[in-house]
């Protein structure tokens, strides 16, 4: 797939929060082949390290940091480090998740807790610590993964879709907040990406991505790059007038 080059990203510094595979590997990989400077956070320190040993070999300017969103000291820092080494960010890129299933009768207060601190919580806290940097460089964007899952409304995943829900609402809450700073604020709904987790985990079988795809208006699956390719585009200038929005990477399946 053919990528659009967008000028205004290049030099520009870009973290993308759970870089190291899946969605979070097609944006790194993205920003990078537009001239990024990209920093990318993620637990994964093996495939993190490969990832950016294999950017920087290919001349790209990538930086990965180890860490654990749930501990958001870790992250605050790592958002210091990364201005450190590259400048004030001009791109976040919350995109770290996990979409556990569960029984809803069974989810105890303890799992809860740890799935909104995965998919909600640090989304939040890393837009916090990024804002401030923003202002400094007198314009950004934070782009913020949420999910047609809550859309949609899909059994066993009440948790996940709470979280993805409200990532939506703190996404328009934050974009009134810092759009007099030349700050926007988006999200972004992808839909049925089989990535290697999501093949391993939910989609094993074949014929429920089939019977998924018969629900898209677009009858294909929906790339890892499809996601990436909206995302450098809600990070570039070329969007500079759209903020507070969510846009539906999906299809047209809802």
């Amino acid at each position: 797939m053919e990528r659009t080059q967008f000028p205004s990203l290049k030099g520009r510094t870009v973290v993308v929060t759970g870089g190291a595979s899946g969605i979070g590997e097609a944006l790194v990989r993205a920003f990078a082949g537009n001239g990024s400077n990209v920093a990318f956070l993620d637990l994964q320190e093996d495939a993190g390290n490969k990832l950016a040993a294999e950017l920087s070999a290919g001349g790209a300017n990538a930086k990965f940091l180890q860490c654990d969103l749930t501990d958001i000291e870790a992250v605050r820092a790592a958002m210091a480090d990364v201005k450190a080494h590259f400048g004030p960010v001009g791109a976040l890129v919350n995109n770290a998740a996990n979409d556990k299933r569960a029984n809803f009768l069974d989810v105890s207060v303890e799992e809860f807790d740890w799935m909104m601190a995965v998919n909600l919580r640090h989304v939040f806290f890393a837009a916090q610590a990024v804002v401030p940097q923003m202002r400094e460089l007198g314009y950004g964007s934070i782009i913020n993964m949420t999910s047609g899952a809550w859309v949609r409304g899909i059994r066993e995943m009440q948790a996940y879709s709470t979280a993805k829900a409200a990532i939506v609402g703190f996404t328009n809450s934050l974009a009134r907040q810092v759009g007099e700073f030349r700050i926007r604020v988006n999200a972004l709904a992808p839909g049925m990406v089989i990535t290697p987790r999501q093949r391993e985990l939910w989609y094993q079988d074949e014929s429920k991505i089939a019977d998924g795809l018969k629900l898209q208006c677009i009858p294909e699956e929906i790339k890892v790059e499809d996601v990436a390719n909206a995302c450098l585009f809600l990070a570039a200038d070329d969007s500079r007038m759209i903020t507070k929005q969510m846009l539906l990477i999906n299809g047209g399946l809802i």
